[in-house]
């Protein structure tokens, strides 16, 4: 992907372009069938040369901003984290290799989360480190128990 090209034009009408012609209303629609897929991948699936996974996030947090729906779109980027840097689930044992591993995860995952909830994200972080999942957790979409219990829907 050319990141120059990517940010030809109106990038935002193309985004939401690509998203109608694959038969999604929404790109958030079109990112909740992908659910594990990372922010390049769904990039590079709308359009290879022409969106970048940047340009997918800002719009798929304009998209939660609108519809009050900001909490379920972090449980979502977690998941996305999750499955690309723990692709076997949360390991049983944290020693060195798989501490730097979930650290990644949830560092990235942290760098992707709206300031509002910056400090929301670390205290969920320190509390999955804290009291660990059970070995093997890997959430598949942000409907997951254990996320909805670390970062419940807010009220609006």
């Amino acid at each position: 992907m050319s990141e120059g090209r990517s940010w030809r034009g109106n990038w935002k009408a193309r985004l939401h372009e690509r998203v109608r012609e694959r038969g999604y209303t929404s790109l958030t629609a079109f990112a909740n069938a992908r659910p594990t897929a990372s922010l390049v991948e769904l990039a590079e699936e709308l359009d290879r040369d022409g969106l970048n996974a940047v340009q997918v996030f800002s719009g798929l947090v304009a998209e939660a901003e609108r519809s009050h729906q900001l909490t379920r779109l972090e449980r979502g980027q977690l998941v996305r984290e999750l499955f690309e840097f723990l692709p076997h689930g949360w390991p049983a044992v944290l020693d060195d290799a798989n501490r730097f591993m979930v650290a990644k995860a949830l560092s990235s995952w942290i760098s992707f989360t709206p300031d509002v909830h910056q400090e929301r994200a670390r205290q969920v972080a320190a509390t999955l480190l804290a009291t660990p999942p059970p070995p093997g957790w890997r959430p598949l979409d942000p409907d997951d128990e254990l996320l909805r219990t670390l970062l419940p829907d807010e009220d609006v």
